[in-house]
């Protein structure tokens, strides 16, 4: 009969394995579950319900996350002028600006962000992810005069 095997392991890879814990634990101890970390991501395919001919109707989704900090993925449209403050969130990469006249022009991929603090923007084939509070409702920016109907205000984003 053989001897039984004890496991060894040196300090090196204790600390590994007890890493590798707390790092799968980290949507954990941040949201308390990973469900709602889960929930709070959005993407284009989840903004609008139904499209009408009275309109884009917002889904269940983003009606429960208005004003609640979200993340959401796509690419930087080119900004309108170098200095703004906000740029246009496309769910495919665009080499001009989708601005829209009116809200009822608004394209059912787009999204407007609106910076906490000026960011180095981004080339329009680098996909980002934006984190900040979403917003829904038709609303005209007095700085600017874009309409929009979906924002994601006091954002920040990264490349991925």
């Amino acid at each position: 009969m053989s001897k039984p095997v004890q496991a060894r392991f040196n300090r090196r890879q204790t600390l590994q394995t007890m890493g590798l814990g707390l790092i799968a634990s980290l949507p954990l101890l941040a949201t308390g579950t990973r469900a709602q970390a889960a929930n709070s991501d959005i993407t284009f395919d989840e903004l609008y319900g139904k499209v009408s001919v009275l309109g884009l109707e917002f889904s269940e989704k983003v009606k429960q996350l208005n004003g609640r900090k979200i993340a959401m993925r796509g690419f930087m449209a080119p900004p309108l002028k170098a200095e703004a403050q906000f740029f246009v969130l496309t769910e495919i990469p665009m080499s001009i600006c989708p601005f829209c006249s009116t809200d009822s022009d608004w394209p059912d991929n787009i999204v407007v962000v609106y910076l906490g603090e000026k960011q180095t923007f981004t080339q329009p084939s680098q996909t980002i992810e934006v984190r900040g509070k979403l917003e829904m409702g038709s609303w005209t920016d007095p700085e600017t005069g874009f309409v929009s109907l979906l924002r994601i205000r006091q954002a920040e984003y990264a490349t991925v």
